[in-house]
């Protein structure tokens, strides 16, 4: 290893012990999944000895395990400007960056990993997909200069798809999406069955034509007397989906719910997720609400498993109009105009009304700045203020923001999720900013619990009800996604 060691702080040999010790702390706490106890290790280690570029890179694939992109990205920059010829910090940024959906500073990285490591088969694999990614949006690109875009939508043709005799599935009551044919998908989907894809089509049509109808905000009235339920994250576990509605009761005019953005990606069973939940919209379409996630846009898709999922249990152009349907789906729900419900957060501006959020322009994959980027990216953090995003997207907004938000919008407090919590919740901003993630045991392997929030409309006092995972079949997270970061640490 060559380091520059001109602009390095010295180090006592009592330092450089210690923040070894500390790197070899962390690198267990990593291996027992322990992501956010390795992170706090590694960053002792590097307070002890800044000058070790391993540290930096350890930490960074430590943020990746945390999806905590962009502070991953600036470790793994900092472990190459230590040594240019660290390989695993190209490795490391290549990961970055491939998962922020920047694919061409992907490319690069992982090329010169290649040259170095001629025979490391994962970067191999992921130069591979970033250098087809990259062909691909090119191709777009020049295309759609000549040729306004052709949507999948208009080249479904159901009448020439087929029911197989031997299909014995749920079936569609005139073309009608029915509380039976609901309890019949949902034991087709626990007996790891696959819906006769005439019916999914169907579904994914008649979603997106009651989707292009909406505003990107939602205004929902919640009765005095009734209950309202707000989910979060589902990321395709399926078996913890029914777990909600076993203890809350199915979805019905008298049992509404909202569910707040990435139903799909991470787990392996999201089709079984994202059809359940487009269903029970086209029963209760007034009672029964679904806001965009981070996780519903194609690069995401591509990266974290739902594109390979959809390709494997159906087709690719199922996959292409499940982007066509998530380009529609609305960005931010108010309720009772007391409480904004969004995926992400609050915005890098001082002024942004819920008029403004009204008139987003959302039939697009997501930008990476302006106010529905951060509404599906950014994060609450402790301190007033704003900060640099540690995902990369989006912003970090402090109480004091939250606080400036609700009071020029006339609100109580916000809802969002987008982050995994142990408590399967959380409460922040002095109770004006509230997270809910309902993916307990997050990809298997992160042990938090899960939770749903209830409200009454006459109250909107939020109750927190936390759960455990439940059992599902063996089919790993993350099954059908070729995004395996598998880089040892050192």
């Amino acid at each position: 290893m060559s380091t520059d060691t001109k602009d390095t702080p010295s180090v006592s040999p009592e330092d450089v012990e210690l923040a070894e010790t500390f790197k070899n702390e962390a690198n267990e706490y990593f291996k027992k999944q322990s992501y956010n106890a390795a992170i706090e290790l590694y960053t002792k280690a590097i307070e002890q000895n800044p000058n070790v570029p391993v540290y930096y890179s350890n930490r960074s694939f430590a943020y990746l395990k945390t999806e905590c992109f962009g502070y991953a990205l600036n470790d793994a920059t900092k472990s190459i400007e230590l040594d240019p010829t660290y390989v695993k910090g190209f490795y490391r940024r290549a990961d970055a960056h491939m998962s922020m959906g920047k694919w061409k500073l992907a490319q690069k990285d992982y090329e010169y990993v290649t040259k170095v490591r001629p025979n490391d088969k994962d970067a191999k694999l992921k130069l591979n997909e970033c250098s087809k990614v990259v062909k691909k949006l090119a191709f777009e690109k020049a295309i759609s200069v000549e040729d306004k875009k052709k949507f999948i939508a208009d080249t479904i043709n159901l009448d020439a798809m087929t029911i197989e005799d031997n299909y014995s599935g749920p079936q569609l009551e005139d073309g009608k999406v029915t509380e039976q044919f609901m309890k019949e998908l949902m034991q087709l989907y626990k007996d790891q069955g696959t819906l006769h894809r005439k019916f999914a089509f169907k579904i994914l049509l008649d979603i997106k034509k009651y989707f292009m109808a909406q505003p990107s905000l939602v205004d929902v009235t919640i009765p005095d007397k009734e209950k309202f339920t707000v989910c979060g994250d589902i990321h395709g576990q399926f078996y913890d989906l029914m777990n909600i509605f076993e203890l809350n009761g199915l979805p019905s005019k008298t049992n509404p719910y909202l569910f707040n953005g990435d139903f799909v990606d991470r787990g392996s069973f999201s089709v079984e997720c994202i059809f359940t939940l487009f269903g029970y919209k086209l029963l209760y379409p007034d009672h029964f609400y679904m806001s965009r996630g981070n996780h519903e846009s194609a690069t995401m898709n591509q990266m974290y498993g739902f594109d390979g999922e959809v390709k494997f249990k159906y087709n690719a152009q199922m996959a292409e109009l499940f982007t066509e349907v998530y380009n529609w789906l609305p960005l931010a729900h108010c309720l009772n105009k007391r409480v904004l419900v969004m995926h992400g957060g609050l915005f890098s501006r001082d002024d942004v009304t819920l008029d403004e959020i009204r008139t987003i322009e959302r039939n697009r994959q997501p930008p990476d700045e302006g106010p529905m980027c951060e509404l599906l990216w950014s994060d609450p953090q402790p301190q007033d203020g704003r900060a640099p995003s540690k995902r990369g997207v989006g912003c970090q907004f402090g109480p004091d923001v939250t606080h400036a938000f609700i009071k020029l919008n006339k609100l109580d407090y916000i809802i969002r999720s987008h982050e995994v919590k142990d408590s399967g919740y959380e409460v922040a901003h002095e109770g004006r900013c509230i997270t809910v993630f309902s993916a307990p045991n997050y990809c298997d392997t992160m042990g938090n619990k899960g939770a749903f929030i209830n409200l009454t409309g006459e109250s909107m006092v939020p109750k927190y009800i936390v759960y455990d995972a439940v059992p599902h079949p063996d089919v790993r997270p993350m099954m059908y996604s070729t995004n395996s970061l598998m880089y040892r640490l050192c």
